[in-house]
């Protein structure tokens, strides 16, 4: 079975390109810098100080659009897919191995605002610049969600 799952920000933005042919495919390339857990106690090796690992991601089609139109420079996200391996010839006769993730799915893997603000900066609720402000009987609590007043029937809500 060949299936990855990672959790982690990308490292610049997506570099999306389209495919040539009756049916343009979007094609976005981004790398994720996944976060490596160092064990308690064991000592790091000489000269190696990288508590993150940078992954090569490729979506194709929707997913790629998808990468395009939302993903960006330091957004957390999660993606799953398969390992995918190769090689080629580079220019100087080397020849070059690849190693990279083929995304299958990928989402976000915080909110909006938690992507946006600065690192180690405390997370709030507080509502981005193009979003109305929540009505005061609904006012927002500090985990992001809105409270429902009392009285409020449940067949009025949205979802069940």
């Amino acid at each position: 079975m060949n299936k990855v799952i990672l959790m982690g920000r990308l490292t610049r933005d997506p570099e999306v390109r389209y495919s040539q042919g009756e049916r343009s495919m979007a094609i976005a390339r981004y790398t994720l810098a996944v976060d490596r857990r160092r064990r308690s106690g064991r000592v790091a090796e000489v000269g190696n100080d990288q508590t993150a690992d940078f992954i090569p991601c490729v979506a194709f089609d929707r997913a790629g659009e998808f990468a395009e139109k939302y993903f960006h420079q330091g957004i957390k996200v999660v993606v799953s897919g398969r390992i995918q391996t190769g090689s080629y010839t580079n220019k100087d006769g080397q020849k070059v191995y690849t190693t990279e993730v083929i995304v299958e799915d990928q989402e976000f893997a915080e909110s909006k605002n938690a992507s946006s603000a600065p690192m180690g900066a405390p997370q709030s609720a507080s509502y981005a610049p193009d979003r109305p402000a929540p009505a005061s009987a609904a006012a927002a609590t500090s985990d992001g969600f809105i409270n429902i007043p009392d009285g409020v029937e449940d067949e009025g809500l949205p979802f069940n």
